[in-house]
């Protein structure tokens, strides 16, 4: 008797343990899903604010990777996120077109800007991104690049080829490889001159000398997609859930949402999903 007492216990522990795995482990994994996004999304505070809304209305968790644009993308190519939030149209597109994502959805948009030292030796202040580029380039102007790939970078290359720089930036040029944040940290610190996004500019806060020096051009407007990453390439995606986060952002209440986020009572994201 005493053997079948503890055997029974046993057998009913082991009866139990898949299902014990299974309340653990199961819903929390199915219950969040992986983006791979842009640090300025993350850096602007956007997500801080975003994300909790989604989760009350889905249940769902995000899990944010903030890269450069162009590292996210190659994050969802290897099959490491479910969805994408990001931010160069060019390479979105063609994303998609090469069969890594479902399809592509504007969502909203902000602007870049030139800042730089407030005395502005180079001379550079007022609404021409490619006549500003240009006096840096002549001057040798002291200059941050992300130089990481990200959608920042790829529009500064943009800007410095109207320019005709796209060779010959000056020796004051440099390539930080780092995010949005750490190049506004260099250029403050060294007085310097980078582009940067308008969103991440205005919650940061170690500004040091630095002031918006060119803006208002229409070249500088700054695009951003959401894309479902493609789950015949990738069958461990979580497409449905991942749906779930393009079907709130770009509707009434998501896109709400993003234009209520502000900083100073200044808007940072424009929503334009109905475009």
């Amino acid at each position: 008797m005493k053997n079948l007492k503890s055997f029974w216990p046993l057998a009913l522990v082991r009866k139990a343990l898949p299902a014990i795995v299974f309340a653990v482990c199961g819903p929390a994994f199915a219950q969040s899903i992986a983006m791979a996004s842009t640090t300025s999304t993350e850096q602007s505070g956007l997500f801080g604010y975003l994300l909790p809304e989604f989760k009350k209305t889905s249940g769902l968790d995000v899990k944010v990777v903030a890269l450069g644009t162009g590292q996210a993308l190659d994050t969802a190519r290897r099959g490491d996120a479910d969805v994408l939030f990001v931010h160069d149209q060019v390479a979105e597109e063609k994303f998609v077109a090469d069969g890594w994502g479902v399809k592509r959805y504007p969502v909203m948009y902000n602007d870049f800007i030139l800042v730089g030292p407030q005395n502005d030796a180079a001379g550079v202040k007022g609404k021409d991104i490619v006549g500003a580029l240009k006096k840096l380039a002549a001057g040798n102007g002291d200059f941050v690049s992300r130089g990481d790939k990200s959608g920042t970078h790829a529009a500064e290359l943009r800007y410095w080829k109207l320019a005709g720089a796209d060779a010959a930036k000056g020796s004051g040029y440099k390539e930080c490889g780092c995010g949005m944040g750490p190049a506004l940290n260099i250029a403050a610190s060294s007085g310097a001159y980078a582009l940067a996004d308008r969103g991440t500019w205005l919650n940061f806060k170690n500004r040091a000398d630095l002031a918006v020096l060119v803006e208002g051009d229409t070249r500088l407007f700054n695009q951003y997609g959401v894309m479902v990453v493609n789950p015949a390439r990738h069958p461990h995606v979580k497409a449905q859930d991942a749906q779930k986060f393009v079907d709130w952002v770009v509707s009434p209440a998501g896109q709400t949402a993003i234009a209520n986020y502000k900083i100073g009572g200044e808007q940072l994201f424009f929503p334009n999903a109905a475009k």
